[in-house]
């Protein structure tokens, strides 16, 4: 068995990332080892202009769900220790 074939393939979990007051999302996958990357892996997440085109996004690659994230720095930005990340999994 060549080198390629035996190499784990890694598994994303599609998610879409929404920050505070931001017009725009950011779409890609999480790995195994909590990296937000591309959805093919590796390089740059996809820019998305509304929640409706991030999932349009994911339904043209065949996802069927995904971890809908909306991030908040306003805590942190006024000194009190961060909320969390609120997050759920939606349906595409």
């Amino acid at each position: 068995m060549s080198e390629n074939s035996t190499t784990a393939t890694k598994r994303l979990m599609p998610t879409i990332i929404g920050v505070a007051d931001s017009t725009h999302y950011l779409v890609g996958g999480v790995d195994d080892a909590n990296n937000f990357v591309g959805l093919n892996g590796s390089g740059d997440a996809t820019l998305a202009m509304s929640l409706s085109e991030a999932k349009r996004i994911l339904a043209n690659q065949n996802i069927s769900s995904a971890t809908l994230e909306f991030q908040s720095a306003y805590d942190e930005m006024c000194g009190l220790q961060s909320a969390g990340v609120y997050r759920e999994t939606i349906r595409i």
